[in-house]
């Protein structure tokens, strides 16, 4: 059996906030000193959890929102506003060049769109179907809003990772690039997919009526994580940065919209 030393716990220790924190400064608009020394090789893998953090966030908000007697639109509309800062539209921004590069009828054209930083006209489209989604849906849920942010959250960020992992990078740089090198498979995939059916379980834990909730967050959200990936797969024959965006904001919005026949 093999024993560490303190001091090989303690480096393993500080490599790990390293790691997620450099995590956080990726993935979320959440400022943190930049004396923490953040590593950004293989943050990929912390993105489900970065995702349960943004929902956390959001749940609280929304919690104090309700407090304050807010009424479920406008709190609903406040929610996903927020939800859009704590990122920094890092995801949002992938959603509209991905649209406007899908709407090009020239396969071989598509990643040149993409990576033009201006808008179109079906980016703008897609970004606006897309909130009004997320906000439509999250104003329609009334018990357990905290279980569908955080799942929504989480399982979009699973989805990107199984992106990463399971599909080829289309360009040989971009700012998505440097994530495939180093994914780990299957323990990246399964360390997020242990988080999130973790979360799954937590409705029917504290009320054993709730099993049809659980058991949509776990193999609802799971099924779009993956379809969402293997869609744009199948359009473009691999993913980008940019799609990768795009899989956790459309499987984030599809989720929502899911639990709404559940949860309305």
């Amino acid at each position: 059996m093999k024993y560490f030393t303190g001091q090989q716990l303690r480096q393993w220790g500080r490599q790990l906030f390293r790691s997620l924190s450099g995590a956080v400064t990726f993935y979320t608009s959440i400022p943190l000193p930049a004396s923490w020394g953040m590593e950004f090789r293989g943050i990929a893998r912390w993105a489900p959890i970065i995702g349960l953090l943004i929902g956390g966030i959001l749940v609280i908000l929304d919690t104090l929102l309700q407090q304050l007697g807010m009424p479920a639109l406008t709190r609903s509309v406040a929610v996903v506003v927020s939800w859009l800062a704590l990122t920094g539209g890092l995801h949002l921004d992938g959603v509209i060049d991905t649209a406007d590069g899908l709407a090009v009828q020239d396969p071989q054209r598509r990643l040149d769109v993409m990576a033009d930083s201006a808008t179109g006209a079906f980016g703008a489209m897609a970004a606006c179907t897309l909130l009004l989604l997320k906000t439509a849906a999250l104003s329609d849920i009334g018990a357990y809003r905290w279980a569908a942010l955080m799942g929504a959250a989480a399982w979009g960020r699973w989805g990107q990772v199984v992106a990463i992992a399971f599909y080829p990078y289309l360009k040989p740089t971009g700012k998505g690039a440097f994530h495939k090198p180093w994914i780990r498979i299957p323990q990246d995939i399964l360390l997020g997919l242990f988080a999130v059916l973790s979360l799954s379980l937590v409705p029917v834990l504290l009320d054993p009526t709730n099993t049809w909730l659980s058991l949509t967050m776990a193999l609802g959200g799971c099924a779009i994580a993956l379809l969402t990936g293997g869609w744009f797969h199948r359009q473009l024959g691999g993913h980008t940065g940019d799609t990768y965006g795009a899989v956790v904001e459309w499987t984030e919005a599809l989720f929502l919209c899911l639990l709404t026949l559940i949860l309305n």
